[in-house]
């Protein structure tokens, strides 16, 4: 969800700038499979000595404290813009024309207000997806993608993406933003495959359905992904 079709850094931004002003260095980028893991564990952040475990521990307060403003908001999740107003609504079309199975897969941290999963749901039927099924998950992506027998996965997180391709048959689509050329190659020697956005990771998902009848294009669709 986040990062692929729900724009949680700028509103991670946002919170973060008005907790302590405009930063002089680039901000954070919001972790929330790792929040949501020191939230189920009920991990605090540790401490360190001398000048480079204060400057960590600062950043580590910091990010805590722009999470504790999160977790605070009642049903924040549903607060969150789109990354495209009209990614969702064109997948839900891509999903009654080609009949696909989509699964809606997320791992954020529990907020105030409703679950997760209700907030997600209601956010998705909100930008044009009415039937939406989300699955929240602890943990690595890989075996709940095996036990969904699923065919593809798009993520923005590199990890997600070698989960499963280690504990899954699916084939992983990975966005990454047009000017990170070392990520798109290093995840093209993995064998995952790439898109700058989300409407052409759902373009690919479109021309991956058209070739499962035609060896050849499904070939050529193979090496231009990135995919083993």
């Amino acid at each position: 969800m986040d990062g692929t079709l729900a724009d949680l850094s700028s509103a991670y931004t946002e919170l973060e700038e008005r907790l302590f002003g405009p930063a002089d260095t680039a901000h954070e980028q919001p972790a929330p499979e790792l929040r949501e893991v020191e939230q189920h564990q009920g991990q605090a952040p540790g401490g360190a000595d001398g000048l480079a475990g204060k400057s960590r521990r600062n950043t580590t307060e910091r990010r805590d404290d722009v999470w504790q403003a999160i977790e605070s908001t009642p049903d924040f999740w549903t607060t969150l813009k789109p990354i495209d107003a009209a990614a969702i609504a064109r997948l839900y079309e891509l999903t009654c024309e080609h009949n696909w199975e989509v699964f809606f897969i997320t791992q954020r941290p529990q907020t105030a207000g409703r679950t997760v999963q209700r907030q997600t749901h209601s956010w998705l039927v909100d930008h044009g997806f009415p039937t939406p099924s989300v699955i929240p998950l602890s943990g690595g992506r890989g075996r709940a993608a095996a036990a969904l027998r699923l065919d593809f996965l798009v993520d923005d997180t590199p990890q997600n993406c070698v989960d499963v391709l280690a504990d899954s048959t699916a084939r992983a689509i990975l966005l990454v933003h047009p000017d990170d050329a070392l990520s798109a190659a290093s995840a093209r020697r993995l064998g995952i495959g790439t898109a700058h956005t989300i409407g052409d990771a759902l373009d690919l998902l479109v021309s991956a359905t058209a070739a499962r009848a035609n060896p050849s294009l499904l070939e050529k669709l193979r090496k231009l992904a990135g995919w083993k």
